[in-house]
C-alpha cells in the first residue's frame, strides 16, 4: 500500500491510499455525482486535463469491461474516491479498476473524505490540484501548483488527427470531433447513418466538399473560446445544412451565432440533472459533463431561441435557430452513462435532414419550372 496525498491550490489537503499509476498528476479538480458509470466517466474525453472526484462512496465494484468505453485512451488525469474496490463482482468484469488505471498511467487516491472535498469545490469552485506522494511537503506542492498553468489545448489533444469513415446506407453525416464520446457515434450508426469523422479544425470548405446531409458537433473538453477556428467554421456552415450540437458543440453554436459563454463555478457533472423543455413543458433527467455555459442574456441579440433550462440553476440547456435547422443541447442525449430520456433528439436531427432535402428538391423543381 502506497500513501498519497491530494493537495488543492487553496491549501486544503487529504491523505489516502494510492492505487492505479504511481505517477504524480496536476489537473483541475472536479466532481461527478453519478452512482454508476465510472468506466464511461473515466474514458470520457471531456475530462481531459481534469482530476475527477466521485461522490458515490464505492467505486470499482463491477470492474472494467470491454463494452463501456467512451474512448480508446482516457484523457482524465486522476481519480479520487472514498473507497476503491479491488475485488469486483460482475459477469462482464475483465479487469479491476486498479489494473486499468495502471495500464493507462492514471493515478488514483482512495480513503479520503470525498464529501468534504466536494463541499470545498462547491464553495470555492473548481481549482488546480495535485495527486502526489508523501515525499513532497504541502508547501512545496502549493508552490508547484502556483507556478503551473492548466492547458488550454485540450480539444486538440483528444480530437481525431485524420478523417475517417464509418460506412452506412442512410444520411451522410459529417461529425466534427471535439472529443467525441463513442455513444454519439453509436446512436448515429444505430440509425444507419454514413458518418465521416473529421478533426476539430476542419474548414467549412473541406466539410462542404464532403457533401453532407447534416453536421454533428460533438462534446469536448475545456473553454469553447479556445477553439476559435471551429467557431468560424460553424459560422460559415449555419444555413447550408442541418446542424446538431451536443455539449461543447452546443456552446460553439451559441458563440458562432453571436451569443456568449462563461465558466461555471463548479459545473454540471452527473447523470441525474433535471432539464425542462420550454416547448412542451416536459422535464427530462439528463447526463451532463461541462464547466462552461451559454449566457442566457446574450441570446437576446441573436437568432437563437432558448428551448430548454436546467431546473437546478436555470442555466441554458437547449437552443434552436429561429431561421435555419440548427439546434443544440448542453447535456448528453446519448446517455453514456445515464438515462435515455432524450435519445429521440437524434431522430429529430434526421427529421430535420429529411425535411431540408425535401425543401431543396421542391425549390429545384420550382426553379426549373420558372426557367
Amino acid at each position: 500500500m502506497t500513501i498519497k496525498q491530494l493537495v488543492l491550490e487553496d491549501g486544503s489537503y487529504f491523505v489516502g491510499e494510492g492505487f492505479g499509476s504511481e505517477e504524480d498528476s496536476i489537473g483541475e479538480i472536479v466532481f461527478n455525482t453519478g452512482m454508476t458509470g465510472y468506466q464511461e466517466i473515466i474514458s470520457d474525453p471531456s475530462y481531459c486535463g481534469q482530476i475527477v472526484t466521485f461522490t458515490y462512496p464505492l467505486i470499482g465494484n463491477y470492474g472494467i469491461n470491454r463494452d463501456d468505453f467512451e474512448s480508446v485512451d482516457p484523457a482524465v488525469l486522476g481519480v479520487v474516491v472514498k473507497e476503491h474496490c479491488d475485488t469486483p463482482s460482475n459477469f462482464r468484469s475483465e479487469e479491476t479498476l486498479d489494473e486499468f488505471l495502471k495500464a493507462k498511467q492514471i493515478p488514483g487516491i482512495s480513503g479520503i473524505d470525498t464529501r468534504k472535498l466536494t463541499k470545498i469545490i462547491r464553495k470555492h469552485g473548481t481549482m488546480k490540484a495535485m495527486i502526489t506522494s508523501m515525499d513532497r511537503s504541502v508547501s512545496e506542492v502549493l508552490e508547484l501548483l502556483d507556478h503551473t498553468s492548466l492547458p488550454t489545448d485540450q480539444v486538440s489533444q483528444v480530437s481525431t488527427i485524420k478523417p475517417y469513415v464509418v460506412p452506412g446506407r442512410g444520411c451522410r453525416i459529417v461529425l466534427m470531433d471535439f472529443g467525441m464520446k463513442h455513444g454519439i457515434l453509436r446512436e448515429l450508426t444505430k440509425r444507419e447513418c454514413h458518418v465521416t469523422v473529421v478533426p476539430y479544425d476542419t474548414t467549412a470548405e473541406e466539410i462542404n466538399r464532403l457533401k453532407p446531409d447534416g453536421i454533428m458537433l460533438t462534446n469536448g473538453p475545456g473553454d469553447p473560446k479556445n477553439v476559435p477556428e471551429a467557431i468560424e467554421t460553424i459560422k460559415q456552415l449555419i444555413g447550408h445544412v442541418p446542424i446538431f450540437g451536443i455539449c461543447l458543440g452546443h456552446q460553439l453554436i451559441a458563440l458562432a451565432s453571436g451569443a456568449d459563454t462563461s465558466k461555471m463555478k463548479f459545473g454540471h457533472r452527473g447523470s441525474n440533472q433535471p432539464v425542462k423543455d420550454l416547448r412542451n413543458g416536459k422535464t427530462y433527467i439528463t447526463s451532463q459533463n461541462h464547466g462552461y455555459a451559454v449566457n442566457q442574456t446574450s441570446l437576446e441579440a441573436t437568432e437563437l431561441e432558448l428551448t430548454q433550462l436546467s431546473l437546478n440553476d436555470d442555466s441554458v440547456e437547449g437552443l434552436a435557430h429561429r431561421v435555419h435547422p440548427v439546434f443544440s443541447v448542453q447535456y448528453h442525449p446519448e446517455s453514456s452513462p445515464g438515462p435515455e430520456d432524450t435519445a429521440s433528439l437524434f431522430d429529430e436531427f434526421l427529421t430535420n435532414i429529411r425535411t431540408s432535402k425535401k425543401q431543396q428538391k421542391e425549390e429545384a423543381v420550382c426553379l426549373n419550372v420558372q426557367i
